[in-house]
């Protein structure tokens, strides 16, 4: 049998998906481990108290139960509260004002599900048990839920070094006096970006493990960036990144969720030190909702110019982001970095000024969620839009014609300074609209009308940056069988990277696709890594196996030219072969690395590269929905996208990427809200009898095409996939419905448009 070959833009079914479909993957609870202990956390069921005392003795003489272990023990043993990844403003410097997270609480706690202890037993059921009888005294104190709550005067302060719950606030962007001053139209809206959940189907979890002989800890971890949390974790423990070994097995999603350091990350390795027991925790479902970091929750006034031909002179938004109760990850980067990174989007507007405020409030803290801060810059700008057209007249299309940034153009800087490398706007755009049929829309909303509908079509154009970390390596082994080892930095939740990266080292180095094998999730085989972060991981990973590619030819050429007789001049590679020019000898790649090996001088190459930029999908989304005039009810209609990403390495894969992004999109328009009840601090979606993710019911066919435009930034062309979907579903379904909604003049609401919502709007209530 012929070896198989696939490259770039081939469409390979993904080999991981036999493993998952016959029962045979290795997700965090199907591992096995020798001694094995349950742990189970307890969390606070105060979203604001004073801890006056915690009794444990009880706890701790339960059966089974082999340790309860408090602030008391945490302090005890020199452990250090989690600090956040960014602490300062990206673009000033300026430090963040926060109190670092803490382990275990110690004091007060500051939002529901704030771990307080850790029950460690035999079982998780004794561990429960035990749970139970933890006597913990709470003195309750005023919760504050909403941002501009914990603003105003005599607020809760959640910390006494954080006066006011202001962890930043920061003006960028200048110029746009003379703007306003010239104006024809201006419009100003009030919006809101409601707070959702990730939800991964696989549910965060570890294994910790403590070794005596050698002093190192090993946590097994659904994760997504382990070699950051690693370093983050090792930093709590008070040792040495090199002391700390994280391995993430096959992961069931993270969307962001998984991405930053939590307290289980330390607590799970220095418990199994405790009990000298591998210790194994897995959240509930509740318990993610709980305690899971959250996405978006931004409020915003927004105010866009424009002259008297509708186009955009200025752009000044005032924003002020849910933090939640602490600072993690990279939280405050999104805000100054990528949420004040491409406001205005894609479209020129030659003036924009940003307020940006961080506050704390008594919640789960934010983290980061598919496009964050790119999801609220467009969410506001296409809003704008929408209401910039009814206000002026102006056909909605015909308003974004007119400033989306042309071909031409690229690449373009826009006011605040960044650069866009790549794309065609306004080409994507009218493909969109035609695929949607745009034309024949008038027709569509009659035939639901004659059944008592309403219907609204909606457009939203999205873009985002992506990159994440900015470093990335990989290493590529050759076997004495013909097999090659892929290593990578970055970690796979689903994406089809064991298809897609030996897709990427087959096409360059003209390898047999079935011989490369991907090897990743373990921070002791590489050693850096930047996981796969804001959709980074064929971007950066792809350059890497690039250039890697590039130093194995070049090692590989003179021991071909010898092996061949010839000049080293004279080689060439093409197709898996070093190629005497203009004869018909050659040698396999394969058979170059045996005789390097055999000289003592693999091929084997380790290469680790740091990039200048970023990448940046984007595309036109159009959505249809009908909603019941009585019920309220809203029933996504059509969805039809246009996307630019850019060289494809596998279309099946970027087209069941694209797919994900749009539901979560979709999702967070119709369905989803992580509330909380503002009197109590108490999370109302506490379960999915309460937080409802689309089902199947809920979305329809997507009609997903490409209009891809080679990035400039990165020798494969690709731009990131994994979340511009949701960028752009959100506001396209919101425009949507205010459009079937304006015979009511109804001009807003608060997502998501459950049928009450929309009820009231079709009231004017």
């Amino acid at each position: 049998m012929e070896p198989t070959r696939a490259g770039i833009g081939d469409t390979p079914k993904r080999r991981e998906d036999l493993r998952f479909l016959t029962g045979r993957g290795g997700y965090l609870d199907d591992l096995d481990f020798a001694g094995l202990a349950h742990a189970v956390v307890l969390r606070s069921p105060h979203a604001h108290a004073r801890i006056e005392a915690i009794q444990v003795a009880q706890a701790r003489a339960m059966p089974g139960v082999l340790a309860v272990l408090t602030a008391a023990e945490a302090r005890a043993d020199r452990l250090k509260p989690l600090l956040p990844y960014v602490a300062a403003n990206t673009q000033t410097g300026e430090p963040f004002a926060f109190t670092p997270q803490p382990l275990l609480a110690a004091g007060k706690v500051r939002y529901v599900g704030e771990p307080v202890a850790l029950i460690v037993a035999e079982t998780r059921e004794q561990a429960f048990d035990a749970a139970e009888l933890v006597d913990i005294a709470y003195a309750p104190l005023p919760a504050v839920t909403i941002a501009a709550a914990a603003r105003a005067p005599g607020a809760p302060l959640l910390s006494p070094e954080v006066p006011g719950n202001l962890c930043f606030e920061w003006v960028t962007g200048e110029g746009t006096a003379a703007a306003w001053r010239a104006a024809a139209h201006v419009v100003t809206l009030s919006l809101e970006n409601h707070r959702i959940g990730s939800n991964p189907i696989e549910p965060r979890g570890g294994v910790g493990l403590y070794d005596p002989a050698t002093g190192r800890y090993t946590l097994h971890v659904s994760g997504q960036s382990i070699h950051a949390t690693r370093d983050h974790a090792a930093r709590a423990l008070g040792v040495e990144p090199a002391r700390v070994r994280f391995v993430a097995p096959d992961v069931g999603g993270g969307f962001g969720a998984k991405n930053f350091i939590y307290p289980e990350h330390v607590l799970l390795p220095w418990a199994a030190k405790r009990v000298g027991r591998p210790v194994k925790w897995i959240a509930s479902r509740s318990e993610a909702l709980l305690a899971d970091h959250c996405g978006r929750d931004q409020v915003a006034e927004a105010t866009l110019a424009l002259d008297a031909e509708g186009r955009f002179l200025a752009l000044r938004v005032d924003s002020t982001a849910n933090l939640g109760a602490y600072l993690t990850g990279s939280a405050g980067g999104v805000q100054t970095f990528q949420y004040a990174f491409l406001p205005g989007t894609a479209y020129r507007i030659p003036a924009i000024e940003l307020r940006v405020a961080g506050v704390f409030t008594n919640t789960a803290p934010i983290g980061v969620l598919r496009g964050p801060g790119y999801g609220e810059a467009n969410n506001i700008i296409e809003r704008l839009i929408d209401a910039a057209a009814a206000q002026t007249g102006l056909d909605r299309a015909e308003l974004r014609r007119r400033n989306l940034v042309p071909a031409a153009a690229m690449p373009v800087t826009n006011a605040v300074g960044n650069t866009v490398d790549s794309g065609t706007f306004p080409e994507t755009f009218e493909r969109a609209l035609a695929v949607a049929d745009v034309e024949g829309f008038a027709a569509r909303r009659r035939q639901s009308e004659a059944r008592g509908l309403l219907r609204g079509l909606g457009f939203a154009y999205h873009i985002k940056g992506t990159g994440g970390s900015p470093t990335e390596n990989v290493e590529i082994r050759f076997a004495a069988d013909g097999a090659v080892s892929l290593l990578t930095g970055t970690q796979t939740i689903g994406q089809g990277h064991e298809t897609t990266f030996p897709q990427i080292l087959a096409d360059r180095l003209g390898l047999p696709y079935d011989c490369i094998r991907l090897v990743q999730g373990d921070t002791d085989l590489i050693p850096l890594g930047g996981g796969h972060g804001s959709s980074r991981a064929t971007y950066m990973g792809g350059t890497a196996i690039c250039r890697a590619s590039d130093e194995i030819i070049a090692k590989g050429t003179p021991i071909a030219a010898d092996a061949l007789e010839a000049a080293e001049a004279d080689i060439r590679f093409a197709d898996g072969h070093f190629i005497v020019a203009g004869t018909d000898r050659r040698v396999t790649l394969i058979e170059v690395a045996r005789i390097a090996r055999d000289q003592g001088s693999p091929l084997d190459t380790y290469h680790a590269w740091t990039r200048e930029w970023m990448t940046f999908p984007n595309g036109a989304h159009v959505a249809e929905v009908e909603i019941d005039r009585d019920t309220g009810l809203v029933a996504l209609a059509r969805y039809t996208a246009i996307d630019d990403y850019g060289v494809l390495v596998n279309p099946m894969i970027a087209r069941g990427q694209a797919h994900g992004a749009i539901a979560l999109g979709i999702g967070q328009a119709l369905l989803e809200h992580a509330v909380y009840d503002t009197a109590s601090g108490q999370p109302v979606a506490g379960s999915f009898m309460d937080y409802a993710l689309p089902r199947a019911d809920d979305l329809v066919p997507f009609d997903l095409g490409f209009n891809g435009t080679r990035c400039t930034t990165n020798p494969l062309g690709v731009k990131g996939c994994g979340e511009a979907g949701a960028v752009g579903a959100y506001p396209a379904v919101t425009n949507a419905i205010l459009d079937a909604l304006r015979p009511f003049g109804a001009a807003g609401f608060s997502g998501p448009a459950a049928p009450e919502r929309i009820w009231r709007a079709m009231r004017g209530r």
